[in-house]
């Protein structure tokens, strides 16, 4: 015999389900079952009303038409036929109730042994059931209700025929208690799902509230619980990882941007202090001092580049551009650019060459897009130096649904391993700082990138050399949205 495993009762306490109820899906549950307990209530009754109410009108019908036979023998036979009727019907097995009375109600034959005053009375159907007394029945169990119909003949005997209305009764309690049966039933099984599926609910909002909790203690790795149900609560907690990987990037971004600075900006601004010292401690002629002004100049102007880029990034990646997006010719912007650089190029021994395709449109902010394809030259034409080869590629183009624009180099390109780093702020993989740039160009395309729902991609240039690897850096822009209406 398979033994089912025993309840443990003992964690049923009061204040379990005190918590438990304090759950919105459990309350939910509860009231639910409480409206289908009410609404099965009134299906239970009316069912047993409407059963009891089709028998006795049954009843009715039954009593109706063996009056008009017994009316008809009447008729052709007389009494005496009609009474010979009666007592023939009167002792067959599970017959109607038949009462001959005499003028002033005794009761002169039949199969009822007494029967409530007042019922011979009047002539017509019984307004209410009435009581009467079986033969050989004694007691309580001797006390039966009926319906009947009255009709007098014209020598003064009076006619009783009915039906006993306890079969209709019975029905009506037997069908009621075996609903009411069912109904507690599935009452007991439902109030059972309810705890335990209310009780796994709970279970599962106190490991997302100390998930939650970690993280309010600075943990932003934390992650609330997936079981891969798929259910609100998996969809909820999706939507919330997601956001905390967001935030922890950006947290993340923000040490890094803190630690950064410190290291970066520090030694430009002991540079900017060590010139204006250097000018006070000079000789004093004007020349000196407009030499040092002019380095100071330049020195400030580096730094205010690095503040903006640094602003242009935080404004980037709080999506305040978002609103501004709207269609854009990827073709036109990268042609104007690409014009702008070319005298850059030429003074660094180096030549632009253009592969675009006409028309190529994306969702998108122009000043943006056209700021990450500038950094992208900016740095092409600082590390692309290759005598064997200096050439710029810049090509744009469609690569299935998605829109793609590609800048390749032939420098000595970016280690693999790199990749990852150089799209941090500050990261710049010259540690002496010996040629210009504050390390945010990339950083600033990736924020652009992000913004726009794509992506930046970073590749060795073909063909690959060991000396001079290059690097071709990849914007992928995702399909534009279909415009409702068209």
């Amino acid at each position: 015999m398979v033994r089912l495993p025993r309840l443990d009762l003992s964690s049923f306490r009061t204040g379990h389900f005190l918590t438990l109820y304090k759950n919105t899906a459990v309350r939910l549950s509860a009231v639910y079952l409480l409206l289908f307990a009410a609404c099965a209530a009134v299906l239970v009754f009316y069912i047993t009303s409407i059963s009891e109410t089709e028998l006795r009108n049954r009843m009715a019908e039954s009593i109706a038409v063996e009056v008009a036979d017994l009316g008809e023998v009447y008729e052709q036979g007389g009494v005496a036929s009609l009474l010979k009727v009666l007592e023939r019907r009167a002792n067959q097995p599970g017959a109607n109730l038949y009462v001959i009375a005499g003028p002033n109600g005794e009761i002169l034959a039949g199969n009822v042994s007494g029967i409530q005053p007042g019922v011979l009375d009047e002539e017509g159907w019984t307004e209410q059931p009435f009581a009467y007394n079986r033969y050989a029945e004694t007691g309580r169990n001797n006390r039966h209700a009926a319906i009947a119909h009255v009709f007098m003949l014209e020598n003064g005997l009076r006619i009783l025929v009915g039906r006993d209305i306890g079969e209709p009764e019975n029905a009506r309690l037997l069908v009621r208690q075996a609903l009411m049966l069912a109904l507690g039933i599935m009452g007991l099984g439902a109030l059972i799902i309810w705890f335990f599926i209310g009780r796994n609910a709970l279970k599962r909002l106190d490991r997302t509230s100390k998930a939650a909790q970690k993280i309010m203690d600075g943990d932003l790795s934390e992650r609330l619980p997936v079981t891969g149900a798929g259910d609100e609560f998996d969809r909820l907690s999706t939507s919330l990882n997601a956001m905390l990987a967001r935030m922890e990037r950006l947290n993340e971004g923000l040490r890094q941007v803190s630690d950064n600075i410190a290291h970066d900006l520090k030694t430009p601004l002991t540079r900017l202090r060590n010139k204006a010292e250097n000018a006070l401690a000079g000789t004093g002629d004007e020349p000196h001092y407009r030499a040092a002004l002019e380095d100071v100049i330049a020195e400030s102007d580096q730094l205010i580049r690095t503040f903006n880029a640094l602003l242009m990034i935080s404004r980037v990646e709080a999506g305040s551009a978002a609103a501004e997006m709207a269609e854009v010719d990827l073709t036109a912007v990268a042609t104007e650019v690409a014009e702008l650089y070319e005298p850059v190029a030429e003074e660094a021994n180096l030549s632009l060459r253009l592969e675009v395709e006409p028309g190529v449109t994306i969702r998108g902010n122009r000043e943006l897009v056209g700021q990450a394809i500038s950094n992208l030259l900016d740095n092409a034409v600082k590390y692309g130096d290759n005598p064997e080869n200096p050439e710029i590629t810049i090509s744009v183009g469609r690569t299935g649904d998605q829109v793609r624009l590609t800048i390749a180099d032939h420098g000595d390109g970016v280690p693999e391993d790199k990749y990852e780093d150089v799209v941090k702020r500050f990261y710049r993989l010259d540690e002496s700082r010996s040629k210009p740039g504050t390390g945010l160009g990339l950083a600033l395309v990736a924020a652009i990138m992000e913004l726009h729902g794509g992506r930046m991609t970073l590749a060795p240039t073909e063909p690959v050399r060991e000396d001079k690897r290059g690097l071709t850096v990849e914007m992928l822009f995702p399909p534009k949205p279909v415009e409702r209406g068209t």
